[in-house]
């Protein structure tokens, strides 16, 4: 299959590259920068320069391809709105490419959307303390003109070369000298390791059904002071509870992370896929040491 991916250098879609590529698949990825492009060459992919913006780009690589991942999204919390915006837009130009197709059409969300306190399922609504939720709706829409679109939500990811929450805990943790929780630390983070996302992902473009909403989740729910001692433990430095008040003035733009209680199951997905994650979940990746530089 001819494979169109957005966010193909990124964390996660550098493993999804590899795993499409692994299974046999032809890949082009959108490619915003030189060394983006020479990144998947070296994977065995062909770049497309673009970016998110250029929706000509984006329409020209979907109608080009038997099949289209999207995991791109602008990380800029200060405008998350306006990345939200470009997401929505981003969406449209791609499905509209693939209208009346039949082919597959893979769009991320993330358990973070759902409604917190509880655990999430696949057949839970995004909730409305987010914008990004409103993304969903656009994608699935697409289902009734002719495209086989999934829509796979994306817990907290981690593994190797990880830039994301967990490393960022890290740093301030290592910076500030303590590693803090707020409250009593029961938050829970539903969790994923990028390598069995991957896997998820192949299996969305190759087999999910028109509609379906995916969970690409290991552990239902870590909670945040388990992650809070691996990381006290690792610098050497001490765990502490926190006020919700001092959260957003010590953990910063991570701040409604670590305060909300996300858990989410996956227990629909991997029947409908017989999706098998077998990766290390995420206290014993952090206690492999690779988050720490050894």
């Amino acid at each position: 299959m001819r494979v169109f991916v957005t966010g193909a250098t990124g964390f996660v879609g550098s493993a999804v590259v590899r795993e499409l590529v692994e299974a046999g698949h032809q890949v082009t990825g959108l490619a915003r920068t030189d060394e983006a492009a020479a990144a998947l060459r070296a994977a065995g992919a062909e770049p497309r320069p673009g970016s998110l913006d250029d929706l000509a780009v984006l329409r020209d690589g979907a109608a080009a391809a038997d099949g289209v991942v999207h995991l791109a999204f602008v990380h800029d919390f200060a405008n998350f709105e306006a990345a939200t915006r470009t997401d929505r837009r981003a969406i449209a130009a791609l499905g509209e490419a693939l209208a009346g197709s039949g082919r597959p059409f893979v769009v991320t969300s993330g358990t973070g959307l759902l409604p917190p306190g509880r655990v999430g399922t696949e057949e839970d609504e995004p909730g409305t303390h987010s914008p990004r939720g409103a993304a969903e709706q656009v994608a699935l829409a697409f289902a009734e003109r002719g495209v086989r679109v999934s829509v796979l939500r994306l817990p907290l990811v981690h593994g190797e070369g990880d830039p994301g929450f967990v490393a960022t805990a890290i740093g301030i943790a290592r910076a500030k000298g303590v590693s803090a929780y707020v409250g009593d630390g029961g938050h829970r983070w539903a969790s994923v390791h990028r390598l069995d996302a991957a896997r998820l992902y192949r299996l969305a473009l190759e087999e999910a059904p028109a509609g379906a909403r995916l969970h690409a989740v290991t552990e239902e729910g870590v909670p945040v002071r388990d992650v809070a001692g691996v990381i006290g433990r690792r610098l050497g430095v001490a765990v502490t509870a926190i006020t919700e008040r001092e959260a957003g003035e010590h953990f910063g733009w991570l701040a409604p992370f670590v305060t909300l209680d996300m858990p989410a199951s996956s227990a629909l997905t991997r029947k409908l896929l017989d999706w098998r994650p077998d990766r290390p979940g995420l206290i014993a990746d952090l206690d492999a040491g690779h988050y720490f530089g050894g």
